[in-house]
């Protein structure tokens, strides 16, 4: 009961922070307005300056529920994987999701110029890297599940999937070779990471992928608290450990591939998220994981996009390199104190 009263506290902290961040951001930036105009705005009002309301509604309000809808989906993947695996350094990509989604927008990138100019131009505008990236992702996943389906062993997965990884990105590197400067130059901004440059269209869609990926993993909530003591235990419980797989390895792929495909490919947050909160709330009960992963997610990358828009600067840092720079320290911090506390 009093671990119970504890979660619910730390439920409604962990919100009370997130909206107070999502309102935070839209509100810094180059141009930096009121708190006061943001809410005003987002309710419905009318701000004072026609200019706030137009930069709110079409460039930091679609940027800020992407971020959004990446930490809640890449935090939830990355906790899905390492109670798969049983493996606290697996996180999202570790199945080469994210390699699959690198070589089809290499494809497209680097590879243009063999292409007439048509196609070309068509191919390389934010909504044929978009195609190609989850051409690149699914047909990794397609493969994967034909695979998992065939092996009986989790560990024999994680090892292709680390092969594919090898695999595509031995091809980028050959595409890269022989690339110009600006088509590595186009590429390299890709792989690090952009919130920004949706359309509403877009978020629409990638609203949908999330939410589809985020019912399957609660729908396997259950199978992953019994995987937690192992596969043998889990099939001693009746549970049909193929099918448990088959969802929790789709699931995964769905969150992560779509939101490599729009937004790149983004690191740690996967990785060290879920960790975080099995620190805060000291608890391996994937019903409390879900909800809490999903909140700290959306929370780091909030945070990150902040620091990444430099406020009142007139430039913007990768993405990638911010939720590093932030996030290493920070999960280094938190298990040290964790031995502290257990010694």
């Amino acid at each position: 009961m009093i671990q119970r009263q504890q979660h619910t506290f730390l439920y409604l902290l962990l919100l009370v922070i997130a909206v107070f961040l999502l309102i935070l951001d839209i509100s810094l930036g180059s141009v930096t307005i009121p708190f006061k105009e943001v809410l005003t705005t987002l309710t419905g009002g009318k701000a004072s300056k026609e200019t706030w309301e137009y930069i709110i509604l079409n460039y930091r309000l679609p940027k800020a529920i992407t971020a959004v809808l990446v930490g809640v989906g890449l935090s939830v993947s990355g906790l899905l994987m390492q109670t798969l695996f049983r493996n606290p350094l697996a996180g999202p990509y570790v199945l080469g999701l994210s390699s699959g989604s690198s070589l089809g927008v290499a494809l497209v990138i680097l590879g243009a110029g063999f292409l007439p100019a048509v196609w070309g131009s068509f191919l390389v505008s934010s909504y044929g890297i978009i195609i190609a990236s989850c051409i690149g992702s699914s047909l990794v996943l397609l493969s994967i599940l034909v695979i998992s389906q065939r092996l009986r062993d989790t560990t024999v997965i994680l090892i292709v999937g680390l092969m594919f990884g090898s695999f595509t990105n031995a091809f980028v590197g050959v595409l890269s070779y022989f690339s110009t400067a600006a088509q590595l130059q186009k590429f390299t901004f890709w792989s690090l990471g952009n919130l920004g440059n949706l359309s509403w269209n877009s978020i629409l869609v990638l609203t949908i992928t999330v939410m589809i990926g985020m019912v399957l993993s609660l729908a396997s909530i259950k199978s992953l608290d019994a995987l937690l003591l192992g596969e043998n235990y889990a099939k001693s419980l009746g549970m049909d450990f193929k099918k448990s797989r088959f969802i929790i390895i789709m699931a995964t792929s769905i969150l992560a591939g779509s939101i490599t495909a729009f937004a790149g490919p983004i690191a740690f947050v996967g990785l060290a998220v879920p960790h975080m909160a099995k620190l805060i709330f000291k608890t391996s009960n994937h019903a409390v994981l879900f909800w809490s992963t999903s909140m700290i997610g959306m929370s780091i990358m909030l945070l990150c996009d902040m620091i990444s828009q430099v406020p009142g600067g007139d430039f913007t840092l990768p993405i990638n390199a911010i939720t590093s720079i932030i996030g290493a320290p920070v999960v280094v911090w938190l298990l040290v104190r964790k031995r502290k506390m257990m010694g």
